[in-house]
């Protein structure tokens, strides 16, 4: 890995799979677990709204959910990968530079990215996105966090397909409404309580020793794994077998009709991963049924995505 990429929390290393932050010096300490009721492996991921590689890893994580969803309690946490725009370093001093990159990384790990975001209405932070998805957890607060979590897909799919500054908001607004959020609650929520809970974030970040993004912690009463960057599904796989080998996983419908009703979205990568269908049968199951009526598809120069006609 080269310094540039290394100091530039856009310039995500392909190789490693790895949206590092600027600053990684991290307080590296070793954390007492609490074990989990049914003894449930705990997934820690730090993440940011608009890190690359973690949209990178929505395939493997969606199949995740749907193979180990029962064994497995995923919680997100927010990275703070771009505080704002107030260094230089690795080549990037404006939100121009990410552009290229951003088509680069698209091409990398298959799933659609639009880099022109970053010509057309560049975003200043991903502070603002990282705090109203902690608005969006209080808010569904002991509901298994399912509109948070479409909350945080909405906004990435705002992001990197819409091109949408996804830092202002009247789209973070337009998200929650999108999902069943209510959009008073959490502005008031993301001008207080969510600020303080963003802050908890960066601090258990450094805390683990967390470099950068996607990193996932894998752990079970006193023993952890950890998978850093993007990396195909059997790593996390083998994270969650090696906490407890005697884990049962789900076989679930493979149909395209089961997807869609567990997804409302899915790309032809992610439909690959999840159907198991080769990657270029996957698109091509979905293009008829956009032609048949069933689908509608969302194009980008990059890629596209489907969802169920309404």
């Amino acid at each position: 890995m080269n310094d540039n990429k290394t100091n530039n929390p856009l310039l995500c290393d392909i190789e490693t799979g790895m949206c590092e932050t600027p600053n990684n010096q991290t307080e590296q300490q070793t954390i007492k677990n609490t074990p989990l009721q049914g003894e449930k492996i705990k997934v820690v991921y730090f993440t940011d709204p608009i890190c690359s590689s973690c949209w990178g890893i929505e395939p493997q994580l969606r199949k995740l959910k749907l193979e180990y969803g029962l064994a497995i309690e995923i919680d997100y946490r927010m990275g703070g990968l771009l505080p704002d725009w107030n260094y230089n370093s690795g080549g990037i001093s404006k939100p121009a530079d990410v552009a290229h990159h951003w088509d680069e990384v698209s091409v990398h790990y298959d799933m659609p990215i639009d880099g022109d975001v970053w010509l057309e209405d560049p975003l200043s932070s991903s502070y603002p996105s990282s705090i109203a998805f902690k608005a969006a957890q209080i808010q569904d607060k002991n509901k298994n966090e399912d509109k948070a979590i479409a909350f945080l897909r909405v906004v990435r799919e705002m992001v990197f397909l819409e091109k949408k500054n996804i830092a202002k908001w009247e789209h973070l607004e337009a998200a929650a409404k999108q999902v069943g959020l209510d959009p008073i609650q959490l502005k008031a929520d993301y001008e207080g309580k969510a600020r303080i809970l963003f802050e908890e974030d960066l601090q258990l970040a450094r805390s683990y020793g967390v470099r950068g993004f996607p990193t996932l912690f894998f752990e079970r009463a006193e023993t952890r794994e950890f998978v850093y960057g993007t990396k195909p599904y059997p790593f996390y796989e083998t994270a969650i077998l090696t906490l407890n080998p005697q884990v049962q996983k789900l076989h679930y419908a493979k149909t395209w009709d089961y997807l869609f009703s567990a997804y409302p979205t899915l790309t032809a990568k992610e439909f690959a991963e999840l159907s198991g269908m080769p990657r270029a049968e996957s698109e091509q199951h979905l293009t008829q049924l956009t032609a048949g009526g069933i689908l509608l598809q969302t194009t980008t120069k990059n890629g596209s995505m489907w969802a169920l006609k309404k």
